[in-house]
C-alpha cells in the first residue's frame, strides 16, 4: 500500500480541537473512541447526542435550547432539529468585541480595508437601526447586490440581527439574471455596490441596478455602498415608485451604534435564501433556517478544519455562491474574515498567496480550477512566499484531481491538511471533507463529515463499497433546506431530493467509498456519461486529458447516437495549439491507458471557449442541450453564455 501524502504530526493532533471534542463525548456519553472513524460511526448512530455536543463545545448562544434535540427523526423531509431552541445567528457571530481584526479586506490591488470585531458591531447595530427604520422586520426580505465587501457581510449580519432574512448575488450577473432570483422573493431593501473592480477594470453596476430596480415593486430602498467612488452618482435611480437611493453613510448617519436587541428566533426559522444554479431552468430558492445553518457550520469549521480563535480563514469566493456564506460563518469560531474581491490573478498569479502571506492566512480556502490554473502557470507559492502559517487548504467546486494534491504539496507546503470538500447550496455545508488528525491520501476527500449518514447506492437503492454509485444520505441532518420559497406542499422540494429513493436524500453526485474510508468523486451524476450502458464519471477523463501540457481545459458531454451515448470531449488548448491527428491520437491514448477503453471519446474536437457558471464551474449539461439542438433555459445563469454558440450546428457531431 502506498503511504499517505500527509500525516499530522503528534503535537497537532493532541492540539486539536476534535480531539478536545472526542475527550468530551468520551466522558460525556461513557464511550470510548479510537480514532475518527470510531467517532464517525457513533455520530452516525446517536444523532442527538452528537448534536447535542456540538452545540456545548461550540458554546451556542440561546435563549433555550429546550430539551428536544430532534423531532420526527425518522423523515425526510420532516425531520425538525431542536425544535424549542430560540437563537440568533448573528448574535452567535457577532460574540467578540474586542479591538483585534475581525475582517481584512482587498480588493484586487486598488483597495485595502480593515475593521476590527468591536467596529462591525457597531456597523451592524448602526445598518440593523437603519433597515428597522426602512420597515424591516422578521420575516422580510433584504437582497444584497454586492462584490465580497465587509459591507456585505454586515449587511447579512444586520438583516439577521432583525429576524429578517437575507439573500444575494455577485454584482457580475445581468439583469434577468438578478430578475430570475429577487423577483422570485419580492425584497423590500437591496444594498448593492456602484460597482466593482476586475482584471484591473472598474465595472458600473449602477445601470444595471436600475433597469432591475424598476421591476421589483416590492423595494421600499435602495442602499449604494461606495467602492469605485467616495460619492457615486445616484441620480436616475429613483424611479418605480421607489422612495429613492441613498448612500451608505447617509443611510447611517442617523443612527448611532448600541447594543444590538437580536431578534431570537425559533432554530427553524429561516436565515436566508440560496439559489440553485438555474442553468436548467429558474434557480430554486432555497431558504436554510437559522440554527442549522450555524450548527453545521461550527462543526466543520471547528471540527473537520480545526478553526480555532484567532485563526485567520480565506476563501476566495463571491457572495453567490455558499462559500461565501460558510465564510462569515466562521466568525462565530471567534476567528478573522480575509476578504477578497476581484480576479484571483491580477495583478498576476501571486495576488491570493501576497494577501495569505501577508495577512498569516491559517486556512486557504479554493477552487480545484485555481489549482489547475496555478500549475499551469508554473507557480510555485511555497518557495516564493512564508506560508508558516498555513495548516489547512481547502478544495471545492469540483473534484480535485490527483495531480492537484501532487501539486499543492510540492509546490504549496509538505506540512498542510489539504481538505477537498464537497457539498453544495443544497445545505450550506459538506457531506464529506477534512479530518484533521488523519493522512490525507492522494486524489481522495478524507472522509465522510460527522453526523453525515453518507453512503453509495445503486440504482436499486442497495448500499455498495469499493464501487460507483449515487451520494445519498439515509438520515436527517440540521441544515437541510427547511423549504423552498413558494413552496407550500413542499413539492418541488421533494422532487429536488427524495424523488429516486424514498425518505433518503438523493444529492446528484457520483462516488466511491474508498478503502481508506475516503471518498473519490466522479462528477453530477445527472451529467454521467452511460455509452453502452456502463456509467462514467466525468471527472475521470478530465484527470488525464487536464495533465497534458497541450490542453488547458476540457469538457466531455454524451451525445445521443444510433440508439447509444456516444462520449464527446472538447478541448481548449493552450495558445498556439492546434488539434491535429496526433495530438487526437496522444488524447485517446492517455484516456484509455489512465481510464478504460469504455472512457475513449469517439469526438475529439478544439473550442475556444467553455461555458462555466459565474461560479467557474463549467456546465456539461448547457453543452449537451446544445449540441442536441434544445434550448438552453437560463443563459443568465452563466458568466459566458456566448461561448455555447461554439457548440452549435457542429458538422464533425452529425457523422
Amino acid at each position: 500500500m502506498t503511504a499517505p501524502l500527509w500525516q499530522p504530526s503528534p503535537a497537532r493532533i493532541a492540539g486539536a480541537n476534535l480531539t478536545a471534542f472526542m475527550a468530551r463525548v468520551e466522558r460525556d456519553w461513557g464511550v470510548k473512541l479510537a480514532g475518527y472513524d470510531a467517532l464517525y460511526d457513533w455520530s452516525v448512530a446517536e444523532l442527538e447526542k452528537f448534536w447535542s455536543s456540538v452545540w456545548d463545545f461550540c458554546g451556542v448562544i440561546a435563549e433555550t435550547r429546550g430539551k428536544r434535540v430532534l423531532a420526527d427523526g425518522g423523515r425526510m423531509p420532516g425531520a425538525r432539529f431542536f425544535p424549542d431552541a430560540r437563537l440568533s445567528f448573528a448574535e452567535n457571530l457577532l460574540r467578540r468585541r474586542d479591538d483585534a481584526d475581525a475582517m481584512v479586506f482587498r480588493g484586487e490591488d486598488k483597495v485595502r480595508r480593515r475593521l476590527s470585531h468591536a467596529q462591525v458591531y457597531d456597523q451592524v447595530s448602526r445598518l440593523a437601526q437603519a433597515f428597522q427604520a426602512a420597515g424591516v422586520g422578521a420575516g422580510d426580505r433584504v437582497a444584497g447586490f454586492l462584490p465580497n465587501l465587509p459591507e456585505t457581510a454586515i449587511g447579512a449580519l444586520a438583516t439577521n440581527a432583525l429576524g429578517a432574512i437575507w439573500s444575494s448575488c455577485s454584482p457580475d450577473f445581468g439583469v434577468r439574471g438578478v430578475l430570475d432570483r429577487f423577483g422570485q422573493i419580492e425584497p423590500k431593501v437591496l444594498i448593492c455596490a456602484d460597482g466593482y473592480f476586475y482584471n484591473g477594470k472598474a465595472i458600473d453596476s449602477l445601470a444595471r441596478v436600475k433597469a432591475f430596480t424598476a421591476e421589483l415593486p416590492s423595494l421600499a430602498r435602495i442602499v449604494v455602498v461606495p467602492y469605485l467612488s467616495p460619492a457615486p452618482d445616484l441620480s436616475g435611480l429613483d424611479g418605480s415608485g421607489l422612495e429613492g437611493a441613498v448612500a451608505y453613510g447617509d443611510f447611517l448617519a442617523p443612527f448611532e451604534a448600541r447594543e444590538i436587541p437580536f431578534k431570537r428566533m425559533d432554530f427553524n426559522a429561516p436565515l436566508v435564501i440560496m439559489y440553485s444554479s438555474g442553468t436548467t431552468g429558474q434557480p430554486k430558492c432555497i431558504v436554510h433556517g437559522q440554527g442549522g445553518t450555524l450548527l453545521q457550520h461550527l462543526k466543520e469549521h471547528r471540527l473537520q478544519c480545526d478553526v480555532k480563535r484567532d485563526d485567520r480563514v480565506f476563501y476566495f469566493t463571491t457572495c453567490g455562491w455558499m462559500m461565501w456564506n460558510w465564510l462569515v460563518s466562521a466568525l462565530a469560531s471567534e476567528a478573522t474574515l480575509l476578504l477578497y474581491d476581484g480576479a484571483p490573478f491580477h495583478p498576476d498569479g501571486n495576488a491570493l498567496f501576497d494577501f495569505a502571506e501577508a495577512e498569516r492566512c491559517t486556512l486557504f480556502g479554493t477552487s480545484a480550477k485555481y489549482i489547475d490554473a496555478l500549475q499551469n502557470a508554473g507557480l510555485d507559492p511555497g518557495s516564493s512566499h512564508d506560508l508558516s502559517a498555513l495548516r489547512t487548504l481547502t478544495s471545492t467546486g469540483s473534484p480535485l484531481a490527483p495531480e492537484g494534491f501532487d501539486y499543492v504539496y510540492r509546490h504549496i507546503k509538505s506540512d498542510l491538511c489539504l481538505s477537498s470538500i464537497a457539498g453544495g447550496t443544497d445545505l450550506i455545508g459538506c457531506f464529506v471533507g477534512g479530518n484533521p488528525i488523519g493522512p490525507v491520501w492522494r486524489g481522495e476527500i478524507q472522509k465522510r463529515h460527522l453526523a453525515m449518514a453518507v453512503e453509495v447506492f445503486d440504482e436499486a437503492g442497495t448500499a455498495l463499497r469499493g464501487q460507483t454509485g449515487e451520494l445519498v444520505c439515509v438520515k436527517p441532518f440540521p441544515s437541510m433546506p427547511i423549504h423552498f420559497w413558494n413552496d407550500p406542499e413542499d413539492l418541488r422540494y421533494r422532487a429536488a431530493y427524495f424523488e429516486t429513493y424514498p425518505n433518503v436524500w438523493h444529492h446528484g453526485d457520483f462516488i466511491e467509498l474508498t478503502e481508506h474510508g475516503g471518498i473519490v468523486i466522479y462528477g453530477r451524476s445527472d451529467a454521467t456519461l452511460n455509452p453502452g450502458g456502463v456509467r462514467i464519471g466525468t471527472a475521470e477523463i478530465y484527470r488525464q486529458v487536464e495533465r497534458m501540457d497541450e490542453v488547458e481545459e476540457a469538457i466531455v458531454v454524451g451525445q445521443d447516437w444510433h440508439n447509444d451515448v456516444r462520449v464527446v470531449l472538447f478541448v481548449r488548448l493552450t495558445e498556439g495549439t492546434e488539434l491535429d491527428e496526433d495530438l487526437v491520437a496522444r488524447i485517446k491514448a492517455r484516456i484509455r491507458e489512465g481510464c478504460t477503453p469504455r472512457h475513449v471519446p469517439a469526438k475529439v474536437l478544439q473550442v475556444a471557449d467553455i461555458p462555466r457558471t459565474k461560479n467557474n464551474k463549467i456546465v456539461e449539461l448547457a453543452v449537451r442541450d446544445v449540441i442536441h439542438g434544445r434550448p438552453v433555459k437560463n443563459r443568465e445563469a452563466l458568466a459566458n453564455p456566448e461561448a455555447l454558440e461554439l457548440y452549435k450546428d457542429l458538422p464533425e457531431l452529425q457523422a
